[in-house]
């Protein structure tokens, strides 16, 4: 099914939907479901769109400046879509992908100077003959469909056995530093606080991946020169302001802990020697929740949400929105609106509560916010309608 406008293919509330109050049961998910939604500020009526239903696993998505839409599949494979419908067509010749558990193709971003240069960059888990991966940034233009003029740019390694925490997520500042994340492996968690690897980290490159000269970490001690930021569990979610020149983050905790943090240069922000979490089994990782040098997250879910991409409004089609982020959640299958007062959290709201393990949110360049969901492969479309 290419395109579905009437009813969302999932179940959540029916009707006019007060997000984040009690205020209407669950419909039975035989009987249709409306699409509209009234926010919980009570000043702006979304309509959701559904776009596309078949996507397999999808990790990122980005725009073309001639309208295309790209969204990734882990498996591998680019869907390429035109005014909000599938082609049926893919980017042909990208590398092969490590495809086991949450590594494969991850996140896509365009330059921001792409029209000047062409360059499309990916985060992808580089497959290696002993049935390692690691988490790999390359560039790539276009011919047609095809993608030519390969360049990997850097190796976050060394590289790790299974497909845990490749975090992945690409974003670009106004002078045209590239930040990428990496997750600490999952099975040492100490791998975050050493400087001698690239995992749990924050990483800062140039575009041509070359290293920055005022990078915070030389590697005169063995210190992965690429590194911004250190103790970062396992980053999936991470956006630029723009306006204000800030980086933000959201990464998993373990059995609760998950975090949103402001990223600023060379800071620590405490995995695993602080965390709000706990072991899956229930036994505590650390006594401690904070400690000198470490930095606490503006905001932390417990539960967890198992925070994932995340997307700042700056449109004005949502003005009952602007300034919030928004951050997908997969295990409790909604999107968190954050409101915020400069860098302070103020509260949030759920948004389209069991649409299904939301991946990617997204605003596009004429404004529009999509989500994508894991399971249930939908690719969304918010439409402010009041």
């Amino acid at each position: 099914m290419l395109r579905k406008k009437s009813y969302l293919p999932i179940s959540i509330l029916s009707g006019i939907l007060f997000l984040g109050f009690a205020c209407a049961p669950k419909q039975a998910a035989e009987e249709p479901i409306d699409e509209t939604y009234a926010t919980q500020t009570d000043k702006l009526l979304i309509k959701v769109d559904t776009l596309y239903s078949e996507l397999e696993n999808p990790w990122g998505m980005t725009w073309l400046p001639d309208g295309k839409m790209l969204i990734t599949e882990r498996k591998g494979e680019i869907l390429i879509f035109q005014d909000d419908a599938f082609t049926g067509q893919k980017i042909q010749g990208l590398p092969p992908v490590h495809e086991v558990n949450q590594a494969g193709l991850l996140d896509i971003a365009i330059h921001p100077k792409y029209e000047e240069n062409g360059w499309i960059y990916i985060a992808y888990a580089k497959h290696f003959e002993d049935s390692t991966g690691a988490t790999t940034i390359m560039r790539f233009k276009l011919d047609g469909n095809t993608a030519v003029n390969q360049e990997e740019l850097i190796v976050a390694g060394p590289s790790w056995k299974g497909g845990r925490h490749f975090g992945s997520r690409i974003v670009f500042d106004n002078d045209g530093y590239l930040y990428f994340s990496n997750g600490d492996k999952g099975n040492i968690p100490m791998n975050a606080q050493n400087l001698n690897n690239a995992h749990g980290k924050i990483h800062r490159i140039m575009d041509d991946g070359t290293i920055p000269a005022d990078n915070p970490f030389t590697d005169s001690l063995g210190n992965i020169s690429s590194i911004w930021t250190y103790g970062n569990r396992n980053p999936q979610g991470m956006i630029y302001d723009k306006a204000n020149n800030r980086l933000w983050e959201v990464e998993h905790g373990p059995m609760g802990g998950d975090e949103l943090n402001l990223i600023e240069k060379g800071k620590n922000y405490g995995w695993p020697v602080i965390t709000y979490g706990q072991n899956y089994d229930g036994t505590p990782i650390t006594e401690i929740t904070e400690k000198e040098g470490m930095e606490q997250p503006v905001h932390y879910w417990v539960p967890s949400i198992a925070t994932c991409g995340m997307t700042l409004v700056t449109s004005e089609k949502y003005p009952a929105w602007k300034g919030n982020i928004l951050v997908a959640a997969l295990a409790k299958q909604h999107i968190a609106r954050v409101e915020l007062n400069g860098t302070t959290y103020v509260g949030e709201e759920k948004l389209l509560q069991d649409i299904g393990r939301v991946r990617q949110v997204a605003e596009s360049p004429n404004g529009y916010i999509y989500a994508i969901t894991e399971a249930t492969g939908l690719l969304v479309k918010l439409l402010p309608i009041r």
